[in-house]
């Protein structure tokens, strides 16, 4: 069954900037070439040990590369829940409800205020504490309830990253798979150079080599050249 992208209204929560690129950048790229709208909520930013020329990049350099890749990507909005260094890196000092409050209501893109026909979220398998965090606040937000009580998206992601798979404990298989043509992964790994203070060279989770090389990976999974691979939370038929 293939998805009428044009119709969604997609809401991908992306703990720092460039976890949207990473996890879901050949899906934006399809469901925006289809006529889809997508919001991206980023939940934090602060200034980053990374690898630009200096080593560390500011906050406000950061948004600025947020915004060179919006307007690549066209998105149709976005917003920083939690910015600052007081949050970044330290999501797991904030508490669930305020995060998932977040989410929920209390935010530009919430739910409530967006009404996402789609919710896609980091996987709570990454090693990363903002995006366990994060994870599982979407998880609480999304929680099940009367529909005429709360809005409930009918598909609902966990995306994927390279890197989390460094863990002691398996990640479970993906079971959703969105095929992507040659020039929609050459457009997320051009996005990723947007995220010029984020890129790497090989060998890295973030390397050219390495989104091509998982593009490709899940793509044989799946029985086509490349793709982008999640796991379905829920889909209401």
């Amino acid at each position: 069954m293939t998805i009428d992208w044009s119709r969604e209204r997609i809401l991908i929560l992306a703990p720092h900037p460039d976890d949207e690129t990473l996890g879901c950048g050949g899906l934006m790229r399809r469901a925006k070439d289809m006529g889809a709208e997508v919001y991206i909520q980023f939940m934090t930013v602060g200034d980053t040990a990374d690898n630009s020329a200096r080593g560390l990049s500011t906050a406000d350099e950061r948004c600025g590369e947020v915004k060179e890749v919006a307007e690549f990507f066209g998105w149709d909005g976005w917003d920083f829940a939690f910015p600052g260094d007081r949050y970044h890196l330290k999501l797991d000092t904030v508490s669930r409800f305020e995060l998932a409050n977040a989410i929920e209501r209390n935010s530009p893109l919430s739910v409530a205020e967006l009404q996402p026909t789609t919710v896609i979220a980091p996987h709570r398998t990454s090693y990363n504490q903002d995006h366990q965090v994060t994870a599982e606040a979407v998880h609480t937000a999304l929680r099940p309830s009367n529909n005429r009580l709360r809005h409930h998206p009918r598909l609902v992601l966990a995306y994927e990253e390279a890197a989390d798979q460094w863990r002691y404990d398996a990640t479970p298989p993906p079971n959703f798979f969105v095929e992507l043509t040659e020039a929609q992964l050459d457009a997320k790994i051009k996005a990723m150079h947007l995220y010029g203070t984020q890129t790497h060279e090989h060998p890295h989770t973030r390397s050219d080599l390495t989104l091509r090389s998982l593009a490709a990976l899940r793509g044989m999974h799946a029985g086509v050249s490349f793709a982008e691979a999640y796991h379905m939370m829920r889909w209401l038929a």
